[in-house]
């Protein structure tokens, strides 16, 4: 899903929002309601090639041979 950040220029009020690449319009402040959105660069969902280690974290692979036992 096309989920993108954006900034009101007004009240400077950040929210996510759905987004389409068909949309014409940047969409509406929900606090102020102004029309003057911009979209925020931000970090993507991207996992970087690792193992997850529980709450969230990655842990990179190990570099070559066998898994360690431990």
């Amino acid at each position: 899903m096309p989920i993108f950040e954006f900034e009101c220029k007004k009240c400077n009020h950040q929210f996510e929002q759905l987004f389409l690449s068909s949309d014409k319009d940047l969409p509406e402040c929900p606090k102020c309601k102004a029309k003057n959105a911009r979209k925020l660069i931000s970090a993507g969902s991207v996992r970087p090639n690792g193992i997850p280690t529980g709450a969230g974290g990655f842990k990179p692979p190990a570099c070559g041979g066998a898994p360690s036992g431990g």
